[in-house]
């Protein structure tokens, strides 16, 4: 086997770059190129081959690149038929309102002071406990406590009044 490695080292020195243009030739990425010529490498020499000249064996490599390159698109044919039928019939979510969520998140965060603001990620992104949460500031777990319950009130203040606003037509000029 200790052939094999040297057989696939010196392929890659003098023909890899040639291999891969080959395979970016007959998939059209970069990225995918790179796997299809590892999936034919890792084909190819997985096998006995009983001719260790290198103009064969990149022969045969490429061949396998094309017949790996054809069975992926089939396969993907294939998947892409089917796709729809996967879906469901319901419409997408407008993609603008999750930018609009974010931005009021952003705002409604910024108006909390630093310890809120802390309180708030420790509890609610990383879900800590309270007692961990006052660990790690270095205060009392009232302290958290309150500081938690002063945030989430500025913050379901902060988005009723923004719903409020974009629902109600008589705050609209």
């Amino acid at each position: 086997m200790a052939g094999w490695d040297q057989v696939m080292t010196t392929l890659m020195v003098e023909r890899g770059s040639s291999l891969k243009r080959y395979a970016f030739l007959l998939c059209g990425d970069d990225s995918a190129a790179e796997d299809l010529l590892q999936d034919a490498l890792v084909r190819t020499l997985s096998r006995p081959f009983g001719d260790r000249d290198m103009a064969r064996l990149e022969a045969y490599v490429r061949r396998t690149l094309v017949n790996l390159s054809i069975d992926r698109y089939r396969r993907g044919a294939r998947w892409r038929r089917f796709v729809p039928l996967l879906t469901s019939a319901t419409d997408v979510p407008d993609p603008s309102t999750a930018v609009v969520a974010k931005a009021e998140m952003n705002e409604a965060l910024a108006t909390l002071s630093p310890r809120q603001r802390a309180c708030v990620v420790l509890r609610f992104y990383d879900d800590l406990p309270v007692a961990r949460i006052a660990h790690v500031l270095g205060c009392s777990q009232g302290a958290v406590k309150r500081y938690l319950s002063d945030a989430t009130g500025r913050l379901a203040t902060a988005f009723e009044s923004s719903e409020g606003n974009a629902q109600c037509p008589s705050n609209r000029t």
